[in-house]
């Protein structure tokens, strides 16, 4: 029998195009250096464990037959699907124990969910010797997913998938963008406000606000578009004023979906006002984070400001590595 097998897969910010991504439209997301790690313990019954400590889940079990089946608690509900994605396409023998520890607080839109679906995946890989590719990864994961989050566009599943920094679109190969920030004279900050974002919710008022006045909002989704077109470039040329400019942008179409809020406006200024070149809010809005891009030698006085302003700095690096086993 194998042993344990541990799996990791980072977090991501959303960097532009969000919302957008949910009609089709490209955006670019990044992979974050705190990441979810998953261990798979194999066993000689037919019984699947599912440890969550973070989400409070310990000790769920329940026969492999029966997975997918019958009433199953939220924390464990995107792990059984991916359970159930890949059982349904590579039968599985025995059960195994499940457990997961999250390097980053749940609570700030880093895609949890997402990093646990894809972990899941690459651990039963491992386990049944198949070694599935990424693409192969991405696709099973993104369906356990959309088993749960039905509107979920799959950036997140992407950059737990492949990691870096990546255009995202819909339906389309993803392509990989060479964005290091680590021998520049620029940082992303992150802000967490401190509210937990109903994505769900937010994703349902933009789509109330599209069929309510679907002429607008395409040119929003459109205008966004360009957006995530000269972001490449600037990237590209590590142009960060003008990316700046970009997120201010971004942050204006946002605004006008109805998806910020005053505490994300609160430390978007704080930002701002303290020699940041631009910033946004990161994901579905409403809480979770704030991103900003700046000059290194601001970064500490900005962070100083976001605390002050009530929101908590957050130290991450982007651009990293995709999901990988860790030991097996």
């Amino acid at each position: 029998m194998l042993n344990k097998i541990t799996v990791s897969a980072p977090g991501k910010l959303m960097l532009f195009g969000e919302h957008a991504a949910v009609y089709g439209f490209p955006c670019i997301v990044t992979a974050v250096d705190q990441r979810l790690t998953l261990t798979l313990e194999p066993t000689n019954s037919d019984k699947i464990t599912i440890n969550a400590p973070e989400l409070q889940l310990t000790g769920y079990a329940k026969n492999l037959a029966d997975i997918g089946k019958g009433e199953i608690p939220k924390a464990a509900q995107i792990i059984e699907a991916a359970i159930s994605v890949f059982h349904q396409k590579y039968p599985l023998k025995k059960g195994f124990t499940i457990t997961t520890k999250c390097g980053f607080s749940p609570n700030y839109g880093f895609g949890s969910s997402s990093a646990s679906a894809v972990t899941t995946i690459k651990a039963l890989s491992a386990l049944t010797s198949r070694n599935l590719d990424q693409s192969r990864i991405f696709k099973l994961a993104f369906a356990a997913v959309r088993l749960i989050q039905p509107k979920n566009s799959g950036f997140d599943v992407a950059a737990a998938t492949w990691g870096g920094t990546l255009i995202y679109q819909l339906d389309h190969p993803v392509q990989e963008l060479n964005f290091d920030l680590i021998q520049s004279n620029a940082a992303i900050i992150v802000g967490y406000t401190g509210v937990k974002a109903d994505t769900p919710t937010l994703v349902g008022q933009v789509a109330d606000k599209r069929n309510q006045n679907p002429v607008a909002v395409s040119r929003i989704f459109m205008a966004v578009s360009d957006i995530v077109t000269q972001a490449k470039v600037a990237m590209a040329g590590n142009d960060f004023v003008v990316l700046g400019k970009l997120m201010n942008f971004n942050q204006d179409y946002l605004r006008n979906l109805g998806v910020s809020s005053e505490k994300l406006e609160t430390l978007i200024s704080a930002a701002k006002n303290n020699g940041a070149y631009g910033a946004k809010l990161s994901g579905a809005g409403g809480g979770d984070c704030m991103i900003a891009i700046a000059p290194k030698a601001k970064v500490e006085q900005i962070n100083r400001e976001i605390e002050a302003s009530g929101g908590e700095p957050v130290n991450v690096a982007i651009g990293a590595e995709g999901v990988k086993i860790e030991n097996n």
